[in-house]
């Protein structure tokens, strides 16, 4: 591709950019805290793009005699390179991206992963809520790694995706982020208790319930998921932000 292809490539690539970051789309790539980057990062694209198409307008153009030739496959007259125009099919996942949202990853992704829980660097006092509104690598930490301390006796509530194990077994699942969608990990909780009779996989539920002393081991890695006995539970609409950033892996 020649300079001023590569321009409109820089360009909607950096629109594609800005328009994640102006919108909640991006919260679908990268974490909340990323969005200046990803907006400077966007500008400067167009920006380049922009001085890219300047520069090739108000640069002379070379002579035809000077044009690169090859010869003929019979010895004839030479002929120009030129660019094969296959390679504008590149743009098209920019269009993709740029017209197309796509979903966050959910429970098939979750279920091929081993639970990603990691020790919390502590476990600060919680306010005295009821319910407790606690994020899925929170109650996941203080269960597994405080033994459930601070969680007795505790009316808690959570959200997260649903997700099934091979056994049919439920989990409530977050997925966790250290910087984007590409090095999202699980972090499951088991589910008992008063569990909707029907749901699919990847219903948004809100679970209200206590802690229970019950874990398993994840097949997938041996990572320990604890469970949460669940005294009420109802379908929400998938939050704005449908990563877990409290998650200090």
């Amino acid at each position: 591709m020649n300079r001023k292809a590569q321009a409109v490539v820089l360009f909607l690539v950096g629109v594609a950019m800005l328009r994640a970051g102006f919108t909640d789309l991006y919260l679908r790539y990268v974490k909340a805290g990323l969005r200046p980057l990803l907006l400077a990062s966007g500008g400067v694209l167009i920006v380049t793009a922009v001085a890219t198409v300047r520069y090739e307008l108000r640069r002379p153009s070379a002579p035809r005699d000077h044009e690169p030739e090859c010869a003929s496959h019979d010895g004839g007259g030479g002929h120009a390179h030129r660019e094969p125009r296959v390679s504008w099919l590149l743009v098209l996942p920019l269009f993709a991206l740029i017209l197309v949202a796509p979903p966050a990853l959910g429970s098939y992704s979750a279920m091929h992963t081993g639970t990603a829980l990691q020790r919390p660097w502590g476990f600060p006092d919680l306010p005295a809520k009821d319910p407790l509104p606690l994020s899925v690598a929170d109650y996941a930490g203080r269960a597994v790694y405080d033994h459930g301390h601070s969680l007795r006796h505790r009316r808690i509530k959570i959200t997260g995706f649903v997700a099934f194990d091979r056994d049919g077994a439920p989990h409530l699942v977050r997925m966790a982020l250290n910087c984007c969608a590409a090095d999202a990990q699980p972090v499951k909780i088991g589910l008992t208790g008063r569990i909707p009779p029907v749901v699919q996989p990847d219903t948004w539920l809100e679970v209200t319930g206590t802690y229970t002393g019950k874990q398993t081991e994840d097949p997938l890695g041996g990572g320990t998921i604890p469970f949460i006995d669940v005294s009420r539970a109802r379908p929400v609409a998938t939050p704005r932000d449908p990563y877990d950033e409290s998650w200090n892996g």
